[in-house]
């Protein structure tokens, strides 16, 4: 008896043959697909983040826009103040009973001046926050650099984020008395204030409040918080990162 090979066999049976493998496949396929499908909690977990009627969760972005204090100088992954905030955020009233998650982005670059943030604030905002913390002019201050630079940079910076209706926090940074003159510290302490009451924007005084001049709270450098220090800033912060949270879902149910 010859044994025919595979493709010695006559045309018929091989399409029938074929016909009857590609059925095998689907069936199979579609056996795979029902089996993982009705695995518990499947649907849940390809939803991630999903409300309790299985939709998934807005998300509310936010952009902390900064220098080093934002970055997390010399700090561990996960320690700088936006790591805190985010933690924070997540058990929040407002976060929680908004049905939200918070996708926060850490926008701080070590030595950026306000100008800095300036340059770059297009690129930042390429995947459209809701919400963006400015933490600028602290190294602006720190080199010694005009106080009127510093207000029109952040001016602009306000401005672009008001024509794009984001929401603004604006933090305030205090000049070390030992760079500007008496007058330039007093103009630069003033900005912030002044910015925030000509813009409507909503103002936390001071970044570094309850940090600043604390040894326990900073590294050795005396400027930049430990970590520690960190999440005393997000502490001390969240009520109004809270505020400007509920601001922002206030307006979307306003459009």
């Amino acid at each position: 008896m010859t044994l025919l090979r595979p493709w010695q066999w006559p045309s018929r049976i091989t399409e029938r043959l074929r016909r009857q493998a590609l059925w095998a496949y689907a069936a199979a396929f579609a056996i795979v697909n029902v089996l993982i499908f009705c695995l518990p909690g499947a649907q849940a977990q390809s939803a991630g983040g999903a409300t309790a009627t299985g939709k998934p969760s807005p998300t509310l972005k936010i952009l902390a826009l900064g220098d080093s204090l934002t970055a997390g100088y010399n700090l561990p992954n996960g320690q700088s103040v936006p790591d805190h905030l985010a933690r924070l955020l997540a058990t929040s009233p407002v976060i929680r009973d908004n049905h939200l998650t918070v996708a926060m982005t850490n926008g701080g670059l070590s030595g950026d001046t306000s100008a800095g943030g300036l340059a770059r604030l297009d690129w930042m905002l390429t995947d459209r926050p809701d919400l963006v913390i400015i933490e600028l002019g602290a190294n602006d201050a720190l080199r010694g650099l005009s106080p009127d630079d510093t207000r029109l940079n952040l001016i602009a910076i306000i401005q672009t984020l008001q024509d794009a209706k984001i929401g603004i926090l604006l933090t305030g940074m205090l000049a070390p008395p030992n760079v500007y003159s008496k007058d330039d510290m007093t103009e630069f302490n003033g900005i912030y204030p002044e910015l925030a009451a000509e813009f409507g924007v909503q103002l936390y005084p001071f970044f570094l409040e309850g940090v600043a001049g604390n040894p326990a709270l900073l590294q050795k450098d005396g400027m930049h918080p430990t970590e520690k220090g960190t999440e005393e800033i997000a502490r001390r912060l969240l009520p109004d990162v809270e505020k400007a949270v509920q601001d922002v879902i206030d307006q979307r149910g306003k459009s």
